[in-house]
């Protein structure tokens, strides 16, 4: 396949940045776009220019570290599936593919493809965990009894694996989807009941602070989420929030 990319190029987080025009010949439909994007950075290496900044790690739809923005769809056109897991059959010889990293405030950008998500740390860090006392007292997991339904919602939830398509579709850059699956997966379970109040405050507090948009149940997030994190999340979180703030 004969394909144009179109590329964001941007050298670090004060330049201005812009899209860069590249000619690829004999890209295979079989490449995993990963694949694509090594073909060619071996290209500008090979004529001694600086390759595309893109940020990858498992490579298996995993860590979600693959993110990008192309021809304006979170993680490409596929559904449920990362950068990493998306291969050229999607696209037909002759086309031209936009490239483009994260776009919200929240998530600044590095260099190139690659942004700064360090927001969803904090947010994580601010609640995001329960404290169990292991000190002599280790118990079995399996010793405390869970309804399959709370199991298997708490285990939706925990699949979530924090990439921000559900930032980079939303029209407002809301990172409620993202929340409300961390919130989820604790509140639905006995062992998150300790911290379950502070848990939601602190975490919802931190995400205003870093700056990501409201919702307005547009639902793109969760079309474009490539786990099929589920709206219900973010309803959940929020009935948590309310029971917190009535304490």
């Amino acid at each position: 396949m004969k394909l144009t990319l179109k590329i964001w190029r941007q050298k670090n987080a004060s330049d201005k940045g812009k899209l860069v025009d590249y000619e690829m010949d004999d890209v295979s439909p079989d490449m995993s776009f990963l694949e694509m994007l090594d073909v060619l950075n071996q290209d500008l290496i090979d004529k001694d220019e600086e390759p595309i900044a893109f940020d990858h790690d498992c490579r298996e739809g995993i860590c979600g570290m693959c993110s990008m923005y192309i021809s304006g769809r979170a993680h490409g056109p596929d559904r449920s599936i990362t950068v990493c897991q998306l291969h050229m059959r999607s696209f037909k010889d002759g086309d031209t593919i936009y490239i483009e990293p994260w776009r919200a405030k929240a998530f600044p950008v590095i260099k190139d493809l690659i942004v700064d998500r360090s927001a969803f740390d904090r947010i994580q860090q601010a609640g995001g965990f329960i404290s169990v006392n292991t000190s002599g007292n280790t118990q079995d997991a399996n010793g405390t009894l869970i309804s399959k339904y709370a199991a298997d919602t708490a285990m939706d939830a925990a699949t979530c694996i924090g990439c921000g398509a559900c930032v980079a579709t939303c029209k407002n850059s809301s990172a409620m989807l993202f929340v409300g699956a961390k919130v989820s997966q604790y509140a639905l379970l006995p062992q998150g009941q300790i911290e379950a109040a502070d848990r939601v405050k602190n975490m919802v507090a931190q995400m205003d602070l870093e700056g990501f948009g409201n919702c307005t149940n547009t639902g793109a997030c969760e079309i474009e989420c490539p786990k099929g994190i589920s709206l219900d999340n973010i309803a959940r979180m929020n009935r948590e929030l309310m029971k917190a703030s009535l304490k």
